[in-house]
């Protein structure tokens, strides 16, 4: 038997008994947030036959994982940990998939014939009518399609509507259909009416003409030989697919992790306890939370661990000149350092190699790692998302420039993260972020999709390090969704996608 607990729900499998390669059926259903680290425990225990709750199993190991990190790899084996933390031989393997939503949109081509003539002096101008039946017997109007001008024989233009506008995603919910006779002052002839479903309606989506008699009720009544007012054509039923961030994901699609920090001279002397550099032996200071905060959600999804990192506004050995884009590590052939911790760990190396200069440029950090998305936008596949994190004590000196990096960049596959370091007066950074208006370059060209998210460190200071990536980091999964619908790119399905990553214990 299985246990299962996260930070808000706990369950457990059902026992299988005299079994050592067992297979669970039982499911647990949880709710996916990018932006936060959901922790999750596995517990197994060994059932004997006369099993009178946990207390008299026992208790055989665990795997401790998040979210993240299953839903990356799509299926997650880990090596069971036993009782005192050794690493057994058990192998426990826990698979991810999306329960799917009612995301998707219908395209539907109605027409009719042989309509009702409501008009003396000319022909009847009919439009449809779609009602969604509630559950509480209300009726929701869906759609209304144009009016065709005099025409008993009327093709309404092709339109597009939610599933879960039209059907709350119940294929068999009722849905009824209105045709009317437009009139100028208002008061529309009724022309008659009919019952379908979206179940039938998908009948029209090879091609195949789906039809309903259109009933005038009282018609029924009264005439003898009545048998419709019209007949209403549903010659095409398209379903357009619209992909979520986990179709991505969970198809292969990693996200490339950079780290840009400021150096610049206003953030003090390293060596002086006020400086925002200080390396307080048991506090880190707000670079390395922030760092931290948001390098940990991210690198669940990038399966190598390695992160470039950059500085900028510093004079770098040997012949300390002034740079905006070297590498924390000063290796520029090779900037990646091996998980977060590496991050961190380059980062404490290089302060006191450094000279905190200045401006406040970060223009060529945002085309450094624009240069590497436009090598993914070749591929013309869903593989590789960047997102840029740059942590700065001020207000940048390169607005015009940082502009027009940002519009350029909103063309790619990234995202960018701004946290302000300190107290300064961040403003005019505001407008970077897109919250107020369309972002635009120098020239007026604006950004074709909001790529960057602000957030000063302080609004931070009192809350957890995982309200500040819950912040910065919900945007990310519509930024990535909007990026590859917008290029009318799919992600790869599992059976084109294995992944073979290895995952220690």
């Amino acid at each position: 038997m299985l246990d299962f607990s996260s930070a808000d729900s706990v369950d457990r499998t059902e026992v299988i008994r005299s079994c050592v390669n067992p297979t669970y059926s039982k499911v647990f259903t949880l709710d996916f947030y990018f932006e936060e680290v959901q922790r999750l425990r596995f517990e197994l225990y060994d059932i004997n036959s006369g099993y009178n709750g946990l207390k008299e199993a026992d208790f055989l190991g665990s795997v401790e994982c998040t979210l993240g990190q299953i839903i990356s790899q799509r299926k997650l084996s880990k090596a069971l940990l036993r009782p005192g933390g050794t690493v057994g031989k058990a192998i426990i393997t826990i698979s991810a998939e999306e329960l799917t939503g009612n995301d998707d949109y219908i395209e539907l081509s109605f027409s009719a014939r042989k309509l009702d003539d409501k008009d003396f002096f000319s022909k009847s101008d009919p439009f449809l009518e779609i009602y969604r039946l509630n559950d509480d017997a209300t009726l929701q109007l869906v759609y209304r399609t144009e009016t065709v001008m005099n025409n008993l024989n009327p093709v309404w233009k092709t339109f597009k509507v939610s599933l879960n506008s039209l059907c709350s995603g119940d294929h068999d919910r009722k849905l009824q259909c209105t045709v009317w006779d437009w009139d100028s002052n208002g008061k529309h002839d009724y022309i008659g009416e009919f019952e379908a479903t979206f179940k039938e309606m998908r009948g029209a989506i090879d091609g195949r003409q789906v039809q309903w008699p259109c009933i005038n009720p009282k018609y029924k009544v009264k005439k003898k030989n009545y048998k419709n007012s019209g007949i209403v054509i549903l010659n095409q039923c398209k379903i357009i697919k619209m992909h979520s961030f986990l179709d991505y994901i969970m198809g292969g699609c990693q996200i490339q992790f950079t780290v840009a920090i400021d150096f610049t001279a206003s953030n003090g002397d390293p060596r002086n306890s006020c400086s925002l550099h200080y390396i307080h032996p048991y506090q880190p200071n707000e670079y390395l939370k922030a760092l931290v905060a948001v390098g940990e959600i991210c690198q669940d999804y990038d399966s190598d661990k390695m992160f470039p990192a950059f500085g900028f506004g510093a004079r770098i050995p040997p012949d300390y000149k002034v740079s905006h884009d070297f590498a924390v590590n000063f290796n520029e052939e090779n900037p990646e350092c091996a998980g977060i911790q590496g991050v961190v760990e380059a980062y404490q190396a290089c302060l006191p190699k450094l000279q905190l200069y200045g401006p406040t440029n970060i223009a060529p950090i945002i085309q450094k790692v624009a240069n590497s998305a436009s090598q993914a936008v070749h591929t013309k596949e869903a593989m590789q998302y960047f997102i840029l994190l740059i942590l700065t004590d001020g207000v940048i000196t390169d607005m015009a420039d940082t502009r027009e990096a940002i519009v350029q960049a909103s063309h790619l596959p990234m995202s960018v993260i701004i946290v302000g370091i300190g107290n300064a007066d961040f403003g005019d950074m505001q407008m970077l972020d897109g919250d107020d208006g369309i972002l635009r370059s120098p020239k007026g060209e604006p950004v074709v999709r909001d790529i960057v998210q602000f957030v000063p460190f302080r609004n931070f200071k009192h809350a957890s390090p995982a309200a500040l990536a819950k912040s910065v980091l919900a945007e990310v999964p519509n930024q990535v969704i909007d990026y590859y619908n917008s290029k009318g790119i799919k992600p790869k399905v599992p059976s084109q996608y294995q992944s073979s990553r290895p995952f220690g214990p």
